[in-house]
């Protein structure tokens, strides 16, 4: 078997928080991801010198940890940490209640007792911040303030300081100075970062690359047209034009602030969202860049759909994927490689419910399959590109023990070995030039999320007419130069792509009303700089208001027949849940098995169907599903586990650790369709009983999948004369 060569890009992101002219950073996540993940993996790649990786730091995001670290910025959420409890404001003291708790539950707030506690006493979803702080006494918010810091800090931190250990241990009736002391050990492992990243740069285990400045989508900035490429049919916003300045101007100052902070230029570049088109090469090449990176479907559009993905997720021609291409415009070329997008997805979002020894067997078994499939031809150069940031949250203990389990398996492999990009190019060049680099981003190959909602458009608008302003009061040269550069910054900051994330119905967050404030609020910036009155367009909301809720509630009592066959009237009154990617801060482009979950009731039971990718009982055989687990939430405690499901009538079983196992209660069917019924009397619920659950589907030794991925199904009993309270409704 040939060699695979894994090139691991972590990209490293935030967008710009700051509100330069007010003053004020309403957001704390580059502190607070800084002291879990950018410090974090780090110091994971420190532990093991045999791993080499690229990761890709933003200027945006670098820029504002400098500003934690060497100008004394403050986040509202550090403020408010920092303030004694006893002196907290009536409005601090709401702000506390309400964003204490910015953490994933089951990793980051379950497993500590006292958070916990906290958390229920806040009583989420069932109280307003109002209500709930009348329940919350100076010691409990004080509490509260350490650990909404205290969970954020990375692991391996625990480890190498015994004093934050003991701390973590103590758990509750923190003081005054320990809470100082935490809020300053924040800002001492901020101070490391950067240190860290040149330590890991000058050995040459690390090639540290860039982005666009601002983090904006540069095809879009070049021409508009360019989402058309992808969307032929796809509505335009009434200004179409473009700034290839701007473009240009993003591009070359990542260049000069990396080439300032690390000594060098960066060979290699990340464009933002992996957002890429034939245009940009020029401009890229006089910057001095090399290599940059996209997703594999771009690849796939740009060879004409030669290199795909069979209905099993096997890449056809896969050794068209696994190795660099070089890109041309002109006389300037680049070289370029291609995620893999379904193992960049394994780590982003399925990883996290396996055990790490199980998970790391997988993923360096499809790297072996990759270099068997590759043996005929060159050595296979696997690119896995993700966030390097979002997705630890989700897994145990912030993901050390998949990351070390990981990088310890790659550092002794015969038959892996971990490169940079750069390093791999400089012994394996290129050999082959695209035809055409296709225009897109690594999410489907388009630029839907960020031109193609209504909600989009408006803000492209908006940021179009305060560019016009720009240019017209800078060309009368009345306005102080000093100005007229601050105004251009803000400008630059409005054109990043994160404020484009979350208008339209892609993503949701509990900071989307923050994030549309804060685009218009730099577009407002320019004309206060200016000395002008924003308009008054600029002072309302451009989302919409709608979003995509997680699932459609159930409006009748189903008449289901368990037969597992699809009948269109059994679950007409169901609730929905189509299966997507819920995570607002990531997308996954790999397809799960399931495609839908239906759910509701009858007078006795309550009732559950899965969907999935083809016939059910054939896909999940094929796909290696052994068990499918209703995991309930609320009642707590509770499992349905239905096993062998070759037979048309599987087994199912209601499980509890306080309860004897039985058969009775559940039972279940499939066909094409798998259908699940539970009693109501066996899970002890009643009317009005609140009913909270997710369904995994579970192989040998590991779970497959998640459904919803993230979240769960919320529901409330319903009474016996439901459906008459129904009608009159």
């Amino acid at each position: 078997m040939s060699q695979v060569y894994l090139a691991f890009v972590w990209h490293q992101h935030q967008p710009y928080y700051p509100d330069d002219l007010a003053g004020e950073t309403l957001l704390p996540w580059v502190r607070m991801h800084g002291v879990k993940d950018y410090w974090g993996m780090a110091v994971h790649l420190d532990e093991f010198p045999e791993v080499h990786s690229t990761i890709n730091l933003v200027p945006s995001l670098i820029e504002q940890l400098r500003a934690y670290t060497e100008q004394g910025a403050e986040d509202k959420h550090l403020r408010v940490s920092r303030t004694p409890a006893e002196d907290l404001t009536h409005e601090d003291a709401l702000y506390l209640i309400d964003n204490g708790f910015m953490a994933n539950m089951d990793q980051m707030i379950r497993p500590y007792p006292r958070y916990l506690e906290l958390h229920a006493l806040r009583g989420v979803g069932a109280s307003t911040a109002e209500q709930a702080l009348k329940r919350f006494r100076p010691r409990d918010l004080r509490d509260l303030q350490v650990w909404a810091n205290l969970t954020w800090i990375h692991p391996i931190a625990f480890e190498r300081d015994e004093h934050l250990a003991e701390l973590r241990h103590k758990g509750r009736g923190y003081s005054e100075d320990e809470k100082r002391w935490v809020l300053a050990k924040q800002l001492e492992l901020l101070r490391e970062i950067v240190p860290l990243h040149k330590k890991l740069a000058a050995r040459g285990q690390v090639e540290l690359t860039t982005t666009p400045f601002y983090h904006p989508i540069l095809p879009l900035l070049w021409d508009k047209s360019l989402a058309r490429d992808a969307m032929p049919d796809v509505p335009l916003p009434r200004h179409r034009e473009s700034y290839p300045e701007d473009a240009a101007w993003h591009i070359e100052q990542a260049v000069r602030y990396h080439e300032s902070l690390f000594g060098e230029r960066p060979r290699g570049m990340w464009p933002s969202e992996g957002s890429v088109c034939q245009a940009i090469i020029p401009k890229l090449a006089e910057c001095g860049i090399r290599w940059f990176a996209s997703d594999e479907e771009i690849l796939s559009r740009s060879l004409d759909g030669r290199v795909a993905r069979d209905s099993r997720g096997f890449v056809r021609n896969c050794e068209l994927l696994y190795r660099p291409w070089r890109v041309a415009n002109g006389p300037y070329t680049l070289d370029m490689v291609f995620r893999d997008h379904a193992l960049s997805d394994l780590i982003g979002f399925e990883y996290q419910r396996q055990e790490a020894r199980q998970a790391v067997d997988d993923f360096v078994g499809k790297l072996l399959g990759i270099g068997r499939a590759t043996e005929h031809v060159e050595p296979a150069l696997v690119s896995v590109i993700l966030d390097g940031e979002n997705c630890w949250e989700y897994y145990p203990n912030g993901g050390v023990d998949f990351l070390r389990t990981l990088y310890a398996r790659l550092a002794r492999s015969n038959h892996i070995q971990t490169t940079t990009v750069s390093q791999h190019l400089e012994r394996h060049p290129p050999r082959d030039t695209l035809p055409k680099l296709f225009a897109g981003s690594w999410i489907s190959h388009n630029f839907a999320i960020w031109i193609g909602h209504e909600e989009d458009r408006l803000a492209w608008d908006l940021l179009h007419e305060t560019r016009e302003q720009l240019k017209r009061v800078s060309a009368r040269g009345h306005v102080p130069s000093d100005k007229i550069e601050l105004a251009w910054r803000e400008l630059h900051i409005a054109e990043g792509s994160d404020w484009f994330w979350w208008f339209g119905d892609d993503h949701h967050s509990a900071q989307d009303a923050t994030f549309d404030y804060l685009f218009r609020k730099h577009l407002q910036n320019v004309h206060t700089l200016l000395g002008s009155s924003p308009p008054i367009e600029l002072s309302q909301p451009i989302a919409r208001g709608f979003r995509k809720k997680l699932h459609t509630d159930y409006r009748g009592f189903l008449p289901v027949h368990l037969d597992g066959r699809f009948s269109y009237f059994e679950w007409i009154n169901a609730g929905e849940y189509r299966c997507g990617s819920e995570r607002g801060t990531m997308t996954r482009v790999t397809q799960g098995l399931a495609t839908a979950l239906y759910f509701g009731f009858d007078v006795e039971r309550l009732l559950i169907r899965l969907d999935v990718r083809g016939r059910a009982r054939l896909a999940l055989a094929e796909h290696g599903v052994r068990a499918v687990r209703i995991v309930f939430l609320r009642p707590a405690g509770f499992e349905t586990v239905i096993t062998e499901l070759d037979r048309p009538q599987p087994v199912a079983r209601v499980l509890h650790p306080e309860h004897a196992a039985t058969d009775a209660g559940a039972e279940a069917a499939i066909d094409q369709i798998l259908e699940i019924a539970i009693t109501r009397a066996r899970l002890g619920v009643s009317a009005e009983d609140p009913i909270s659950f997710f369904v995994e589907l579970d192989g040998e030794d590991k779970s497959i999948e998640r459904v919803p991925h993230e979240g769960a199904i919320e529901l409330v009993t319903p009474s016996q004369d439901f459906e008459r309270i129904m009608w009159q409704v």
